[in-house]
């Protein structure tokens, strides 16, 4: 039951509200932790040895390239890790991805919700996909 602004919360209340908020808010820290460390361990040595390379031109052709597919292997990693950690990113991806749908029963039009309120006697249920 929602409560006017005016009343304060009560102790437990304003506990579960707040250990609530952390809980979030310590999975959004894990899940940008997450994803900065990976930036970092794939993209940093690359860096690195690109400094090095103008510098002395001493890094191996070979080693150069491998060091560049790690970091295009973080960029592989980002969509395993985000939909792994964040809920709202999965339920999104879910809704435009067909692969991702699940088989949920269609929910009904705002035209068919309309006409089948209205007072005006029985009609044949119109969908939006007819209408248009």
């Amino acid at each position: 039951v929602p409560r006017p602004p005016s009343q304060p919360l009560t102790g437990s209340e304003s506990r579960r509200f707040t250990n609530k908020h952390s809980k979030k808010a310590l999975k959004a820290s894990l899940t940008l932790g997450i994803l900065l460390g990976m930036f970092f361990v794939a993209w940093l040595p690359f860096f690195v040895t690109n400094v090095a390379q103008a510098v002395c031109d001493c890094v191996p052709a070979g080693f150069f390239d491998v060091l560049t597919w790690l970091g295009y292997c973080n960029s592989t990693m980002n969509p395993i890790i985000y939909p792994l950690f964040m809920r709202d990113f999965k339920r999104t991806m879910g809704k435009f991805l067909p692969c991702c749908r699940r088989s949920v029963e269609p929910r009904p039009s705002a035209i068919f919700l309309s006409t089948r309120n209205s007072n005006s006697g029985p009609r044949a249920a119109t969908s939006l996909r007819n209408v248009l």
